[in-house]
């Protein structure tokens, strides 16, 4: 179906693109303002894929006229003074605008905390339910599919939970399936709904499947208001041949209701809670002959698993112009020669499948080598028939970002373009279990949320990772599952460097939520990747050993880059296994197995902070005075928990070990060695003693 996909939650003066979906390139479509509020003269434009911006509050219809039909696309308009929580309030466009050659925008130059003014974004969580009184008519029965929205201020807002309100909308392909269908228009729901938490649509409203979003606003009394990131959720009925009882409990079916599955739209693959990334520079990993790095790659497979990981990210695999970090691709649809055939990459898949260990391919949707054919035809040559495929500077020269010469930037307003990379989606994702998508912020918002509904219509546990520093909110609205933290990365080396306190890694991820991503997300911690030094190289054994273990114990999912593990000091060398540092990788085999054995410790456990005070004894003394070679700023200590267990953890970036007492009840035994770690000073205060890291449970209450 062509239908342009999700509703769009604007701020007026923000653009969005518009584009058809699964496009056919010869095919004929036009965009028109079907229905708009009073006093707006926003307009779209001629092209198949155009732009729209709206001018005033409220709601719009957009029509697309497409060789399968007409199709409305709803856009639900706030006004504009809350851009500023957000780029572009939500979407990658003023990030994708910038200019190329601001050095403090280019990969490496990470932004520190955003400045916001007033109270930020709000967050919502939507869920579905659905509720029975009867049987209605043949082959239907009464009741009616509930969503229910729960709002949440803004950590740093005044505002409570009642103040916020509650926007709806029903997704206009299931309004569309729904009337296609002979029912009830499930958008009727939304004149007749008197709870603004909730949106009640009766049965014989909802299609085959019912998709539902909403934002949370918070209004300030003379304010204009503050929107949250979209969530959403869905019911869809369930055919009578179709899941199998036994299957019931993981379906999320109620036995109340065998024919109706629910679930939410937005959230990371069930998989993600446990997860932890091995990051592979694909050329560099493997000492092996043209041709044969695949296999060598899987040779060491089995070591890789005995790290106790369980996710490989692949840098690209595919066809390149000889550089050796293969993102500039010639072809997209078959392998690099230097590295193997697609039968020896699918052989290195099935290889990390057989020892538990997920693949993720890196996506590249933003370019092509300029030595692809579409680009060597097109250069200097305005009659190409690839002309269009590219963007084009005044100068005659391609797009591109941060003076990068030896690639094109695409121009996906170009249904080719669009046509070429759904078919390449189509090549790979049936291989693999996710994509890391590379350069997510240059690409347009549309063409993720199709890539989405793709892949996620064919395999719900396929995880999609993207690669935008900063992140961005928004791009978890129905795009991606997990997010760089790239703000976390930046505090994780100024702490090492000795800039700013460790305490400071927790303000980084309290920043997630402040700027308004939603609790659901999820993000990647790392602090070496194959665009950056390696830690230990710019601050040291001791920070390194201390940064490893905060990726490890912070709410997030842990990546290790090749390496790391046993303390490579290039960024992209080959990997000198043979001068391996053992005591390096058996301590992230440590951390790895206390993460795994310790959920609270994963995405879903509450990380809370504590009083804790360093080589002192007096526990109301400030300022705490430095000790020998550890200062008070290099440790933090905070608080891991969830139902089931509860956990203290200290990290210490010294290079000499520290005594901590924390404000709390705790164990004598550090979780990550085994090994009894408090003590005693001189005045009777018990102190945990930490090298780089302890994890001590907290006694119940």
């Amino acid at each position: 179906m062509h239908h342009p996909g999700p509703p769009r939650f604007l701020a007026t003066g923000e653009r969005t693109e518009l584009a058809p979906r699964d496009p056919d390139p010869d095919g004929r479509y036009a965009w028109r303002v079907a229905d708009a509020p009073p006093g707006s003269e926003a307009t779209v434009g001629d092209a198949p894929v155009t732009e729209f911006t709206p001018d005033v509050p409220g709601r719009y219809l957009l029509g697309l006229d497409a060789p399968d039909g007409d199709h409305l696309l709803t856009v639900r308009a706030f006004a504009a003074s809350y851009e500023g929580v957000d780029v572009a309030g939500g979407s990658g466009t003023a990030i994708r605008d910038r200019d190329a050659g601001d050095a403090g925008d280019a990969p490496g130059g990470y932004a520190a905390r955003e400045r916001r003014e007033g109270d930020g974004r709000p967050r919502v969580r939507v869920d579905a339910r659905v509720e029975f009184d009867g049987d209605g008519a043949a082959g239907e029965r009464d009741g009616e599919a509930v969503f229910a929205a729960t709002p949440t201020p803004n950590p740093e807002s005044t505002l409570d939970a009642a103040d916020l309100a509650v926007t709806f909308v029903v997704d206009d392909r299931d309004v569309e399936s729904a009337v296609a269908a002979g029912r009830t228009n499930p958008r009727d729901a939304l004149d007749a709904s008197t709870d603004g938490r909730e949106l009640r649509i009766p049965l014989d409203a909802v299609p085959d499947r019912l998709r539902v979003h909403a934002v949370a606003v918070a209004r300030d009394s003379g304010a204009d208001p503050r929107v949250s990131v979209a969530d959403a959720a869905a019911v869809e009925r369930v055919p009578a041949d179709g899941r199998p009882a036994g299957d019931a409990g993981e379906a999320g079916l109620t036995p109340d209701a065998p024919d109706f599955e629910t679930r939410r739209l937005n959230d990371p693959p069930e998989w993600t809670e446990g997860a932890s990334v091995y990051e592979v520079f694909v050329r560099t990993f493997a000492d092996a002959e043209e041709g044969e790095t695949f296999d060598a790659i899987a040779d060491r497979i089995p070591r890789i698993a005995a790290l106790g990981v369980d996710t490989l990210w692949l840098t690209p695999v595919l066809g390149h112009d000889g550089k050796p970090h293969g993102y500039n691709i010639v072809d997209f649809f078959d392998t690099a020669d230097d590295l193997g055939d697609r039968e020896d990459f699918e052989a290195l898949v099935e290889t990390a499948h057989d020892h538990g260990l997920r693949v993720l391919f890196d996506f590249v949707a933003n370019h092509t080598a300029r030595d692809h054919e579409w680009f060597r035809d097109a250069y200097r040559n305005p009659d190409s028939p690839y002309r269009d495929r590219y963007e084009w500077q005044e100068s005659g020269e391609p797009g591109t970002y941060f003076d990068w010469e030896l690639i094109a930037n695409l121009n996906h307003a170009n249904l080719d373009v669009r046509r070429f990379l759904l078919d390449v989606i189509d090549e790979w994702a049936p291989l693999v279990d996710g994509f890391r998508c590379d350069m997510a912020w240059a690409v347009p918002d549309s063409f993720w949320r199709e890539l989405r509904d793709r892949v996620k219509d064919i395999d719900r546990e396929f995880l999609l990772m993207d690669e935008t520093i900063p992140y961005i909110p928004g791009f978890h609205e129905g795009m991606f599952d997990v997010h760089f933290d790239a703000t976390l990365y930046f505090q994780l080396r100024q702490v090492g460097r000795g800039a700013e306190p460790a305490a400071s890694v927790l303000d980084a991820v309290d920043q997630r939520a402040e700027i308004g991503f939603p609790d659901h997300a999820e993000f990647l911690q790392y602090i070496e990747n194959h665009d950056e030094t390696r830690y230990r190289v710019e601050c040291g054994d001791a920070a390194a050993a201390a940064a490893g273990a905060a990726i490890m114990t912070l709410p997030g999912v842990p990546m290790v880059y090749a390496g790391q593990e046993i303390g490579q000091r290039g960024r992209r060398d080959a990997i000198a296994w043979d001068h391996a540092r053992e005591d390096v990788r058996e301590r992230y085999e440590r951390l790895l197995a206390t993460r795994r054995e310790h959920p609270a410790l994963g995405p879903a456990g509450d990380l809370a902070r504590v009083d804790y005070h360093v080589a002192s004894g007096d526990l109301t003394e400030r300022p705490i005075v430095a000790s020998g070679d550890v200062h008070p700023d290099d440790v933090v200590a905070f608080r891991r928990r969830d139902g089931d267990e509860d956990l203290v953890v200290v990290l210490n970036f010294a290079p000499a070990d520290a005594s901590v007492a924390v404000d709390l009840d705790h164990g004598e035994r550090d979780l990550v060695t085994g090994a009894e770690c408090v003590v005693a000073d001189a005045d009777g205060t018990e102190r945990i003693r930490v090298g780089d890291v302890a994890v001590v449970p907290v006694d119940s209450e």
